[in-house]
């Protein structure tokens, strides 16, 4: 069952959406994370179930996360996206906390040629778990912050609550 809940964050109002799971810490899998007015965003289905309390343990883990206090996430997730979307989500979540890389550093760690880079950046825009799986880590070639699905003043917010420098 589809459940849903929203939480209040320095980002503003947070969509989760997430799936019953019986091996999930806190008994719900995340399927989505996101921020008010993101690009491609969920939208709350009829057939959803509203429940507060099926996220109560990924919220403790994000209030955490937001007091700089959490630095590495323990949520199961649902799987979703395509091999190639998959693998590119795979690639942020290896890049540590307070840390960046750039976009064709993440093509070169997948095994995709240089041409490969716009496509690494299509899958990232494609995350549909925002701060949970680190996109936000992902700047430009040159340093400096480039897309980020909730907007860029959220990206380097993130940022900032992880002490990551940007030019």
């Amino acid at each position: 069952m589809t459940v849903y809940a929203t939480i209040d964050s320095p980002l503003g109002e947070l969509l989760l959406v997430g799936e019953e799971s019986a091996t999930a810490k806190g008994g719900t899998a995340l399927a989505s994370l996101s921020l008010p007015g993101q690009k491609g965003a969920a939208v709350v289905q009829d057939n959803w179930r509203r429940d507060r309390a099926a996220f109560e343990e990924i919220g403790r883990q994000l209030s955490s996360y937001f007091e700089g206090l959490l630095t590495h996430f323990e949520i199961e997730y649902v799987d979703g996206g395509t091999d190639f979307q998959r693998r590119v989500w795979e690639a942020l979540e290896e890049i540590p906390y307070g840390a960046t890389t750039t976009y064709g550093e993440i093509a070169e760690r997948i095994g995709t040629s240089a041409v490969g880079v716009r496509a690494v950046g299509t899958a990232i825009g494609r995350n549909p778990l925002l701060v949970v799986r680190p996109c936000h880590r992902v700047i430009g070639a040159d340093g400096a912050l480039r897309g980020y699905a909730g907007g860029l003043e959220r990206k380097e917010r993130l940022l900032g609550i992880e002490g990551a420098r940007t030019s």
